[in-house]
């Protein structure tokens, strides 16, 4: 499998186990490129690769200072930075990221958007005008815990919750009279349709809420839930 202009990372806490003495001559033969990761500096695989990261440690974390433990922790880090500073030096990007790793929830942070989730065909909302029993209805049948609320010519004014029917009725019981208009939250927090998912899960976080009206211009485009982005891997 391995071909001349490969470069092979040989990784070893003494660099002289048998199984490398053997490794390293067929390398050294095909022309390949020898990186040695190591903690012992003076070794055979130190001594024989064109090139040495040095993960030396003053001692392992075994009590008996035996079985490879700071040592293991020294190589991950020194792994770590190696592959950054190939990311770097490849310029890869977030767009990269997504286009190699789009089935993680990663990687979805970085393509998902607003408009892939919500459901244009199932927007909860009601007139200003409309009654606690209308808003009940509404906010009921489409599932999202609450509605919009918007004026004739279909423009968002405000949103009501569940939760604002709740504290509407802890400071009330004589509804009979009551609008849409007297309970909805104005100037709901919204977001653009084309806006990435992991912006919405940012904002409802930083304003500890549980949905918000998607947008497309003034337009809107539906409702985005907490519980539709976790669904999605975006949390």
């Amino acid at each position: 499998m391995i071909q001349r202009d490969d470069v092979v990372i040989c990784i070893s806490k003494s660099g002289n186990t048998p199984e490398i003495k053997v490794l390293v001559p067929l390398l050294k033969n095909l022309g390949s490129v020898l990186v040695a990761l190591v903690s012992n500096t003076k070794s055979y695989l130190a001594e024989q690769a064109d090139f040495v990261l040095n993960a030396t440690i003053e001692e392992e974390a075994c009590p008996n200072n035996l079985a490879p433990t700071t040592s293991t922790t020294a190589h991950l880090a020194l792994g770590d930075a190696l592959a950054v500073c190939l990311l770097e030096a490849k310029g890869f990007t977030p767009e990269d990221f997504a286009r190699y790793h789009p089935g993680g929830s990663l990687g979805k942070q970085l393509y998902l958007k607003v408009q892939d989730i919500v459901d244009s065909q199932q927007i909860p909302k009601v007139k200003e005008s409309a009654s606690l029993s209308e808003v009940i209805v509404e906010i009921s049948s489409k599932r999202l815990g609450a509605t919009a609320v918007v004026d004739e010519e279909d423009r968002l004014k405000g949103i009501i919750t569940d939760g604002d029917l709740r504290r509407m009725l802890q400071k009330t019981l004589d509804i009979g009279s009551l609008c849409a208009a007297d309970i909805m939250t104005v100037n709901p927090k919204t977001i653009p349709s084309s806006e990435f998912a992991i912006r919405a899960m940012n904002l409802m976080r930083n304003h500890n809420i549980t949905q918000l009206v998607a947008m497309n211009g003034d337009k809107i485009a539906g409702f985005v839930h907490i519980h539709e982005l976790m669904k999605e891997g975006i949390a």
